[in-house]
């Protein structure tokens, strides 16, 4: 009897949803980003410098800012976009008029997965870093505190 509730103890343990450490950009985040982002945030893409320059033009042709490595990424959750990846992904939760943000749809075809996958990216980030904030105050939008900063993980 006590070998039955061990493996049934151990088996709803192994199908627990992944944790916040064990999320990683190999491991999880590259594959959505392939899956959802790349069309439009492609190796073809500018880099973010580049599409900041001509951002009207990229957006006509449908080019957002590369999206195709770990470095690429972190440029939109630390620094030079600071928060830009939660501001976009965000499903409205954190926002004044409740509205999600600008990719949130893209992250998948069904609110659910959408909500799924939107779990795995604020995983990654780390506990308590999904902010919308910015590197400088802009408009509406404050700056990041160096509190904020302090709890990004965003794992390789």
């Amino acid at each position: 009897m006590q070998i039955k509730l061990v493996a049934a103890a151990i088996g709803i343990l192994l199908s627990l949803p992944t944790v916040a450490q064990d999320v990683t950009y190999r491991g999880q985040i590259a594959g959505l980003i392939n899956k959802y982002c790349i069309q439009c945030h492609g190796a073809d893409s500018p880099s973010l410098a580049e599409f900041t320059l001509a951002e009207e033009k990229f957006k006509k042709a449908k080019k957002g800012p590369s999206l195709n490595s770990y470095l690429e990424i972190i440029q939109f959750v630390g620094w030079p976009d600071t928060g830009a990846l939660m501001r976009r992904l965000d499903d409205g939760a954190n926002t004044a008029d409740k509205k999600p943000g600008n990719m949130y749809r893209q992250l998948g075809d069904t609110d659910a997965e959408r909500a799924e996958n939107l779990k795995v990216f604020k995983a990654w980030v780390g506990d308590g870093a999904w902010n919308l904030n910015r590197f400088e105050a802009r408009g509406t939008v404050p700056a990041v505190t160096k509190e904020q900063l302090d709890k990004l993980k965003v794992k390789y």
